[in-house]
């Protein structure tokens, strides 16, 4: 998707988080929270925390020192775009993308619009990949039709992927209901029609348009599930049904759910009931030979992302942690029983940052869509060690914190005449922190770890992106094991020759076929932010 023009690229049109909120009075789509529907998603109090989110990713954007990490030139039409909307055209890109959403995790605990990136860059490389296999152009020009409008609207794009799916062990077309897949039940020369339902879609209800993308590979009997299009979140025949995003209205004026009541996430069923979509928006219907480069593009690109989204969760419990330690009274450079928890759990934040780090820098470019895919092991590894460790972060930020995260007395008692001089009196622990200001790190890391929000950012961390096994699936499929046994078989002077059909052998390491292997030399590579 290079291009070769000299002209210096004309910067698109960005919202900030004002305009993007006001822009969303501008779409009315059918939802219901709590049990009511929905009058303006705008105003709607339990969307707050979640548009709050969004909104920091467009002011995040317009800020001058973050322009090398928020924004990229899309070279295919010469213009510098949101981060979140772009299609990598080199292993920096990947690397910016990286850094951008730790920094964004960091302030909203999951920025969300990332999931946009991630996707788009996947349909780039399926459309190509149909349109190769056909001998055609069509595929590709409607996604990057599609793809002008988004980045020169700088819209927010939720990901309906994941379908209801009815019972596991059945395939989608072996379903008694086959509403529980999304898939096309009528086309004409206008545009196809579709139903079904999308079982998690993140922050749909706040979102501009809609993702719709299949969930699994497909055969034959499946090709009315195997469908790709973007819709309008109001569309008719879209409905909504949602949960609040964080912890909305929970006592603002007392100091309770002091970061969810700020920033959280929406996730809804949306329900399709004949929504028609025309051919503009339709990137592919029917190809089921295809289907499965789309999941598993996507997979990998959104568990790179996952990565950083966690980094910068675990970025908020090691500030929170050292907070905690410093309020107690107890310092980590004397104490070796809060030092060592604290260095284990920047180790595990670190540690899996590093492999996205890594899955950056060995990307490879996609051969037929020349977008760049973060290294799949390296993702997956990544992916599997946040997912399997985000408990042990939990675990080792109450250690270091004590019990206190849990047995403080509610915050109404902070304002009752009758027992707030008394607490501030007996539970100050270091003379030089004041006690509102250790009792407020301590409901900070009771909201992140110990409450029902804290549960659910695990739950994310788990399987957002897929479950453990679909990872490790993933790497088994992708590691070169072959390598490792040619190499033991070569030391052991076999004298064993290469055999294709050998099962334990057939994954070797990239290189050995190739003169450059996994990373072309003179990559553009990430512009680092103190530099700016």
């Amino acid at each position: 998707m290079a291009s070769n023009n000299t002209n210096p690229p004309v910067k698109a049109a960005l919202m900030s988080g004002a305009e993007y909120r006001e822009s969303l009075r501008r779409y009315n789509p059918r939802v219901f929270v709590n049990g009511h529907e929905v009058s303006s998603v705008a105003d709607e109090p339990a969307f707050q925390p979640g548009i709050n989110a969004l909104a920091y990713t467009y002011d995040y954007a317009l800020k001058p020192e973050l322009a090398p990490i928020a924004l990229a030139t899309q070279s295919s039409r010469n213009r510098i775009v949101s981060r979140m909307l772009h299609v990598n055209e080199s292993a920096g890109d990947l690397l910016n993308k990286l850094e951008a959403v730790r920094v964004l995790c960091q302030e909203t605990g999951c920025a969300q619009r990332y999931l946009a990136h991630d996707a788009l860059n996947g349909i780039a490389q399926a459309v190509a990949r149909i349109d190769d296999a056909r001998g055609t152009t069509e595929h590709s020009a409607r996604f990057e039709a599609y793809l002008a409008h988004v980045q020169d609207e700088d819209l927010s794009l939720g990901v309906a992927m994941t379908d209801a799916k009815g019972d596991r062990s059945q395939k989608p077309h072996q379903q008694s209901n086959p509403d529980t897949y999304v898939h096309v039940v009528e086309q004409n020369g206008k545009g196809i029609v579709i139903s079904g339902t999308k079982a998690i879609v993140t922050g749909a209800p706040y979102m501009h348009e809609l993702l719709v993308m299949p969930c699994r590979d497909m055969g034959p009997e499946d090709a009315d599930f195997a469908v790709c299009c973007a819709v309008r979140v109001d569309a008719p025949g879209i409905t909504m049904v949602s949960r609040p995003a964080g912890r909305p209205g929970e006592k603002l004026e007392h100091g309770d759910a002091l970061f969810s009541r700020k920033y959280g996430q929406a996730t809804a069923v949306v329900i399709f009931d004949r929504v028609f979509v025309p051919w503009e928006r339709v990137f592919y219907a029917g190809d089921w030979e295809h289907s499965h480069v789309l999941t598993y593009s996507y997979a990998t690109h959104h568990r790179h992302s996952c990565i950083a989204a966690r980094a910068g969760f675990g970025d908020l419990l090691i500030g929170a942690g050292a907070l905690m330690c410093e309020a107690n009274g107890l310092d980590p450079e004397r104490k070796s029983n809060l030092r060592d928890p604290m260095v284990e759990l920047i180790k595990i934040t670190e540690g899996f940052y590093a492999c996205g780090v890594a899955a950056s820098v060995y990307a490879t470019q996609d051969r037929y869509s020349g977008t760049f895919m973060p290294d799949p092991v390296f993702s997956n590894i990544g992916k599997l060690l946040l997912a399997t460790q985000i408990y042990d972060m939990h675990r080792l930020a109450h250690e270091v914190s004590g019990g206190l995260i849990v047995a403080l007395p509610g915050p109404d008692e902070d304002h009752n005449p009758a027992t707030a001089a008394s607490l501030a009196e007996v539970l100050q622990a270091n003379a030089d922190i004041p006690y509102d200001k250790r009792i407020q790190t301590a409901r900070f890391i009771e909201d992140l770890t110990a409450s029902h929000q804290g549960g659910w950012y695990s739950i994310i961390s788990l399987h957002g992106g897929g479950s453990p096994a679909a990872m490790k699936q993933e790497i088994w499929r992708n590691y070169p094991v072959g390598s490792k046994v040619e190499l033991v078989e070569r030391l052991l002077e076999r004298g064993v020759l290469h055999d294709e059909k050998r099962s334990i052998t057939k994954n070797r390491q990239p290189g050995r076929c190739c003169d450059t292997g996994c990373t072309t030399p003179g990559q553009p590579m990430m512009v680092p932010l103190k530099e700016v």
